[in-house]
């Protein structure tokens, strides 16, 4: 687990309505594209419970000093929104520390395509013409440490449950869905290819209040 604090984090409560949009959008978005040097480059990233980016990245990338995530990956319309974020990169060792949030990285994506791990710094972030500061999209997982258990719950009693709850809350049918992150804002499913999004439609306060509107969503009488 990394020891990395963000200094004076704010809660969600407390940003203003652009910032909680762009933060959704961040969570909602795990495939993107890294400029650097004039080269734009298609990587994955996941959140840390600590509100940091992480990616498996090339040592090119690493020597930049100018580089922008831009997300997502491919929009599906001309007139989507997309979120570009001006970040800094700095290496980690897996078989160190901060292990635990490449693990993280690989439940998400599975096998990275690069041996170099980083973390991606948030400096400053624009979308739809409004700017946002980086450190309101630098925000802790209030819910990390129920994450697991709920998810190994649904993953485990309510498979078919979360499938068709993707089918009607995003249109997509996954045979083998997974739940892989809980958040204030909602929740992570893992398919064969993609992570599909699942919006809690209002801030989740705490675990209780997670697994009461994930029931909800789901359709599972308690």
């Amino acid at each position: 687990m990394s020891e990395y604090e963000p200094p004076n984090p704010p809660s969600i409560e407390d940003l203003p309505e652009e910032a909680i949009e762009g933060l959704s959008f961040l969570r909602a978005h795990t495939a993107g594209i890294l400029r650097f040097d004039g080269d734009f480059i298609p990587i994955k990233t996941v959140l840390t419970p600590e509100g940091r980016l992480v990616a498996p990245v090339m040592i090119a990338m690493l020597r930049s000093v100018d580089c922008a995530l831009f997300l997502p990956e491919e929009p599906k319309d001309e007139d989507d929104p997309v979120l570009q974020l001006q970040v800094e990169l700095e290496q980690f060792q897996e078989d160190g520390p901060a292990g635990a949030d490449a693990d993280r990285w690989r439940i998400y994506h599975g096998d990275p395509p690069d041996v170099n791990w980083a973390y991606l710094t948030i400096d400053a972030a624009k979308m739809s013409d409004i700017f946002i500061s980086g450190e309101a999209l630098h925000i802790p997982n209030t819910l990390s440490a129920i994450e697991a258990a709920l998810c190994r719950e649904i993953n485990s009693s309510h498979d078919e449950a979360l499938r068709a709850a993707l089918i009607r809350e995003t249109g997509i049918e996954i045979e083998t869905p997974r739940l892989v992150g809980v958040d204030p804002l909602g929740f992570d499913v893992r398919g064969r290819f993609d992570i599909m999004r699942i919006p809690s439609g209002r801030i989740l306060k705490d675990g209780d209040d997670a697994k009461n509107r994930l029931y909800e969503i789901l359709g599972i009488s308690k």
